[in-house]
C-alpha cells in the first residue's frame, strides 16, 4: 500500500517575502502495540503473549536507565535521552537571583528521541509515495504587520497580557507564525510589548512607563 503526500507552503527561513513548497507525508492513522505484536507474531516464532511481555520488559528496562541518568540506544531503531524542566508552578532560577532550585523541583519533561540512520534508510527503502492533488497553503493574515503589531498594543490596552492562542485569533496566523511575530514585537523596544513566564507558560504584556 502507498503512502500519500502532499506540498506543503512554508515560508523561506532565507526570505521572509518568499514561500516554497516542501513534501509533507499525509499521516493515515497510528499503529498500536497490539498491531505491532500480531504482525510480530506472525512473521516470527514468538507468541503474542511472549512479545508483549519482551516490550513490558523492555519499557521496565529503559526506564531504569533512563532514571539513573543513561540514554538508552536500540540498535536499528534510535536512542531515547530524557531532558528536564522545572516542576508545574516553579519560577526559572536566574543567574544573579537569590532563588536556587533543588531536586525537588525539577522532573523529568520529556523523553527525546532520535532515530537510527538504518531506521529512517529502511523505512524509505518500503516507502512507495504518491501525491495527493493540490497543495497545502500556508495560513496566513489579511493584515499588514503594522496593523498586527496595532492590533496587539490595542488588546493589551484592554487586558493584562496576550498569549500565542490570542494573537492567532486576532492575526489569523498560524501558531508557529504568531509566536515567532510576538518573540520579534518582544525584541524590539519601540513596540511596548515584552514577554513574561517560560516556554508554555509565556505571555506578553504591555511595558510599563517606569521600564520604558
Amino acid at each position: 500500500m502507498s503512502a500519500t503526500y502532499t506540498m506543503q507552503e512554508m515560508k523561506d527561513l532565507h526570505n521572509e517575502e518568499e514561500t516554497l513548497l516542501y513534501p509533507r507525508m499525509i499521516i493515515k492513522g497510528q499503529c498500536s502495540t497490539e498491531d505491532l505484536v500480531n504482525d510480530i507474531a506472525k512473521q516470527s516464532s514468538y507468541s503474542a503473549g511472549e512479545i508483549k511481555g519482551m516490550l513490558v520488559a523492555l519499557h521496565e528496562a529503559m526506564t531504569r536507565e533512563m532514571a539513573r541518568g543513561y540514554s538508552v540506544k536500540l540498535d536499528q531503531i534510535g536512542t531515547f535521552t530524557p531532558s528536564l524542566g522545572l516542576a508545574k508552578g516553579k519560577e526559572a532560577e536566574l543567574p544573579e537571583g537569590d532563588t536556587r532550585r533543588n531536586a525537588r523541583s525539577i522532573r523529568i519533561r520529556n523523553i527525546n528521541f532520535r532515530a537510527d540512520k538504518e531506521l529512517i534508510q529502511k523505512t524509505s527503502l518500503h516507502c512507495t509515495l504518491e501525491r495527493e492533488n493540490g497543495t497545502s497553503r500556508l495560513k496566513t493574515s489579511r493584515h499588514s504587520s503594522e496593523k498586527r503589531l496595532k492590533m496587539a498594543q490595542n488588546f493589551l490596552l484592554k487586558h493584562p497580557y496576550l498569549t500565542v492562542a490570542d494573537y492567532m485569533e486576532l492575526t489569523g496566523l498560524s501558531h508557529t507564525t504568531a509566536a515567532r511575530e510576538l518573540q520579534t514585537w518582544s525584541r524590539t523596544p519601540d513596540t511596548g510589548i515584552q514577554a513574561k513566564g517560560q516556554r508554555t507558560h509565556r505571555v506578553y504584556v504591555a511595558v510599563s512607563p517606569e521600564e520604558k
